[in-house]
């Protein structure tokens, strides 16, 4: 399928910025380590809510997590003595982030970079690493999920496998393998454990355009749906699947622009979204994720935001701008997003290398399972304000 006009240059610009990115994660990947610079916080800045005033509020930016100084208590007195010293507060940042998932205030993140997983287990004040060393090493980690039993999964393009590990990251098995995937780009559970939806985004000389589903405890094929074309049903680059409340399958269908929906044995049922520059429509969708209400998150990568539609596929709302400059809701390379049990949202951007997280605004900041331990590194507007001065000067 092909865009025209506007939604071209829209493309074509999201390309340029592509290969930016590209450049900078060489680079990045590097360091795993990095000072973050504290600034004081602004104690009269009013809360970023969405939509502003003068709509009712529905969300609220809670914090920004770029690296594992911001879930990981500091030390006793070490406040003072980098107010003495001037010393910095270090921490392990993200090489290139692409997918999230959240479990029991736990985030985890696939770094292509740095080829793992990295979890920041806020409400433990821990951070650790996955996947580095065989059994399951990850040579490409995309997409992520995590079941009710905490079992993390995660597609590895490289590797054409998805590896399954314990929420601690011990490896348990592999699912797949060359034989069955050509070009992986994400995985996820169903709620009720028993099936895992994996997309096959094929490439553009493949007819293999499709999602394949495989049994969670035994890894065997049960069976695919989806082809390449652009009539009902059809695929032309397919991104992510999220479930439903319902149970039905929301596959983002990247090349020709709409959200396909499905039932929970693969039989479409129906489709929204167009190409185009205006909110509602898309331009570069990527991920997306469900709510317990079954609306359904979807990032577009061009627009630099995430737009909620309900079940019906109508538009409620969006979160974020397109920016250079980075901040609260403002994203270049927007890829990833998860919603966790408590409704927080959890947008990843690739450029700024950060999870953004936003609060629904009737969850009270110290309710659910993110927690900031005591004695972390502070508000995340400290890491957002420094961030930001970085990037203007």
């Amino acid at each position: 399928m092909r865009t025209t006009g506007a939604a071209d240059r829209h493309a074509l610009a999201f390309i340029d910025a592509c290969a930016c990115a590209l450049a900078l994660a060489a680079v990045v990947s590097l360091v795993s380590c990095a000072p973050i610079a504290e600034t004081r916080p602004n104690a009269n800045r009013a809360p970023l809510v969405y939509p502003p005033p003068p709509d009712a509020a529905r969300f609220v930016y809670e914090r920004t997590i770029y690296s594992s100084a911001d879930v990981v208590p500091q030390e006793s007195g070490s406040g003072f003595r980098r107010m003495v010293t001037g010393e910095s507060i270090t921490g392990e940042g993200i090489g290139k982030p692409y997918a999230v998932a959240v479990a029991q205030g736990r985030i985890f993140v696939t770094d292509t970079a740095e080829r793992v997983v990295k979890v920041f287990d806020a409400a433990n004040g821990r951070f650790y690493r996955i996947g580095e060393a065989e059994p399951g090493q990850l040579a490409k980690p995309l997409g992520i999920d995590v079941d009710r039993k905490g079992r993390v999964f995660v597609a590895d393009a490289t590797a054409k496998v998805i590896q399954v590990y314990d929420s601690g990251g011990k490896h348990l098995r592999r699912i797949g393998g060359p034989e069955f995937f050509q070009r992986l780009s994400s995985v996820t559970v169903d709620p009720n454990a028993s099936r895992i939806y994996v997309v096959d985004i094929g490439g553009v000389q493949s007819e293999l355009h499709r999602v394949r589903v495989f049994d969670t405890e035994s890894g065997a094929h049960l069976f695919d749906f989806g082809a390449r074309g652009t009539g009902p049903g059809q695929f032309n680059l397919p991104r992510d699947l999220a479930v439903g409340k319902d149970g039905r399958l929301y596959v983002v269908d990247g090349g020709n622009f709409r959200v396909s929906v499905f039932d929970h044995d693969g039989k479409y049922l129906e489709s929204f979204g167009s190409v185009g520059t205006q909110i509602g429509s898309f331009a570069r969708p990527k991920e997306i994720a469900a709510d317990a209400e079954g609306n359904m998150y979807v990032v577009d990568a061009a627009f630099g935001n995430f737009q909620i539609f309900n079940e019906r596929g109508e538009l409620l709302m969006f979160i974020g701008n397109r920016s250079e400059n980075d901040g609260p809701g403002k994203y270049m390379l927007p890829s990833g997003i998860a919603i966790d049990e408590d409704g927080r949202v959890y947008m990843v951007d690739q450029w700024f290398r950060k999870i953004d997280v936003f609060r629904p605004v009737s969850l009270s900041a110290d309710a659910g399972s993110l927690r900031r331990p005591s004695g972390s590194s502070g508000p995340a507007s400290k890491q957002a304000d420094a961030k930001q001065a970085n990037t203007k000067q």
